[in-house]
C-alpha cells in the first residue's frame, strides 16, 4: 500500500540527511517554462503512476531523481504547487522547477487556478478566510 504522508515523510528525512543544495537539484535554474503560480493544481497522469509502479519488463529503465518521485507521488491526487512544496518541505521555487521539467516530460499535468481575469476569485478568499478563523 502507497502512504503518500508517509513517502513525503521519508523523502524528507533522507534529504535532511543528504543536504543537498536546491540548486543542484535544479542544475543551477530558477525559471520554469510553465506558469506555475502557488495556487497552481498539478495532478500526476495516470501513465506516470503506472510507469513508475511497475515498469514493463525487458525496458531499460531511466534514472530518475528521489525528488522527482516523491513529486509524482505526492500528485496522485490534485494539489497545489504549494502544498507540495510544503509537504516535501522543499523551497518553492525548487519545486516550481521540478514540477515544471515532469510537465515538459508529460508526467504531471498543470491545472489553472481557476480564474481567468487576473484577479483573486472572491469565493476562494472568503473560504479562505473562514479557514483562518477555523484555526
Amino acid at each position: 500500500m502507497f502512504s503518500v504522508a508517509g513517502e513525503a515523510d521519508r523523502w524528507a528525512r533522507a534529504r535532511r540527511t543528504a543536504r543537498v543544495r536546491p540548486y543542484s537539484l535544479t542544475g543551477g535554474r530558477t525559471h520554469c517554462g510553465h506558469v506555475l503560480l502557488v495556487e497552481s493544481f498539478v495532478g500526476a497522469l495516470d501513465a506516470a503512476v503506472e510507469a513508475e509502479a511497475t515498469p514493463p519488463l525487458g525496458v531499460p529503465t531511466t534514472r530518475v531523481q528521489p525528488e522527482s518521485r516523491a513529486i509524482v507521488g505526492l500528485c496522485r491526487r490534485l494539489r497545489s504547487v504549494a502544498e507540495v512544496s510544503a509537504l516535501l518541505r522543499m523551497p518553492l521555487g525548487v519545486v516550481r522547477v521540478l514540477l515544471s521539467d515532469l510537465a515538459d516530460q508529460g508526467r504531471i499535468r498543470v491545472y489553472g487556478t481557476g480564474h481567468g481575469t487576473g484577479q483573486p476569485d472572491r469565493a476562494l478568499l472568503e473560504r479562505v478566510q473562514c479557514g483562518l478563523r477555523r484555526l
